[in-house]
């Protein structure tokens, strides 16, 4: 995403500010009422935006690609000094590496049953020793149903 944050000093629309980053003005207002975005001041009953708008607008852009809810950009943004900050992205991160973990067991455990050759993977012996090395990788605080009931309405 090429993103343009504007001249120090210019101002912008809602629109002008939301087109920037391909997102709608409803975004944006729904990211002030969130408390992500400090409400611009107004101009003849019309929002104005800076480039201090801008940066925080990118971050939250950004955020929500690395995978931050809105809750918990807020909480990082506001917090009331950079180690605190710090601190709250390193709890993502850990998150973030769980996630990580899980998706790559998900998709070792995909990638057999499309190459198995018995007809029913979950009677699949190297199947089931896989599921078995996938659940012994799997975080302690993190549930995960290996049944064949839950592969079963995983697409559901």
């Amino acid at each position: 995403m090429d993103i343009n944050l504007g001249k120090q000093g210019e101002e912008m629309t809602i629109g002008e500010l939301a087109a920037r980053f391909g997102l709608a003005p409803h975004v944006l207002r729904h990211w002030e009422a969130m408390g992500l975005l400090i409400p611009a001041a107004g101009v003849s009953g019309r929002r104005r935006y800076n480039q201090g708008h801008s940066a925080r607008v990118a971050m939250i852009v950004y955020g929500k690609q690395a995978g931050f809810g809105l809750k918990e950009l807020r909480e990082m943004l506001d917090a009331p000094d950079p180690s605190t900050r710090r601190a709250r992205v390193k709890h993502h991160h850990l998150a973030l590496q769980r996630r990580i973990a899980q998706a790559q067991a998900a998709k070792e455990m995909v990638e057999h049953i499309l190459k198995c050759p018995v007809e029913d993977f979950t009677q699949c012996p190297n199947f089931q020793q896989l599921a078995q090395q996938v659940a012994t990788r799997v975080p302690s605080d993190t549930t995960v149903d290996l049944s064949a009931q839950a592969w079963h309405t995983i697409d559901r």
